[in-house]
């Protein structure tokens, strides 16, 4: 919650477009500013990036000094602290994140993938694949790599079933990015499903990625 209200605040200051638009925006906020030691005087439009330089310093530094400091002092008691300084690259992979590794065995534990009836026509036309790991999370879910605290929604698939009345069904995946759905067509040879899945994953760009 702290950190989407303080994307939000971040995102509205930085795009004020005159000098008007950021006092409306800081308005609201100048309680927090003020608690935050961020309160100052704004004269004209370039004010906004002294401005998020000591919001940013608060949120980034200055809110978890504290928290932080008292860690550090119970891993010097701790006799941790030592180590962790003279093998940084050992404490490495416990201490910081990075991320996954993408495995068709990862991909396969992040969807949740809803299938029809054993049996079915509809359940034998739907277990194709692709292999494009990075492409295909990134389409369902705008993130190339798995984030350090997951996915909420957890992802899923679904598939795009022809409607009687709903016109010609979609022959291109489908996603939304809101709820890390990918939702999938169907074809009658996998040659098909490729070539309309690789267009799409090759023609979609989004959220940074080429």
């Amino acid at each position: 919650g702290n950190y989407l209200c303080f994307s939000f605040m971040y995102f509205k200051i930085t795009e004020s477009q005159s000098f008007e638009d950021l006092l409306t925006t800081t308005e609201p906020l100048e309680e927090y500013l003020a608690n935050a030691g961020c309160l100052r005087q704004l004269k004209r439009l370039e004010d906004k990036d002294r401005l998020v330089d000591d919001i940013l310093m608060f949120q980034v530094i200055h809110r978890v000094r504290g928290p932080f400091e008292r860690f550090r002092d119970g891993l010097r008691t701790l006799g941790v602290l030592d180590k962790i300084q003279a093998h940084p690259e050992s404490f490495r992979p416990l201490l910081c994140w990075s991320p996954s590794i993408l495995t068709a065995d990862l991909i396969d534990t992040l969807f949740t993938i809803h299938l029809s009836p054993v049996g079915s026509n509809k359940r034998n036309a739907e277990e194709i694949g692709t292999k494009k790991l990075g492409m295909i999370l990134a389409f369902a879910t705008g993130a190339s790599t798995v984030p350090a605290i997951g996915f909420s929604p957890q992802p899923s698939v679904e598939f795009l079933h022809h409607e009687a009345g709903s016109g010609t069904p979609s022959k291109f995946p489908k996603a939304n990015t809101c709820i890390n759905c990918l939702k999938l067509p169907l074809h009658t040879s996998y040659k098909d499903f490729q070539e309309h899945m690789d267009f799409a994953l090759g023609n979609t760009h989004g959220f940074g990625i080429a």
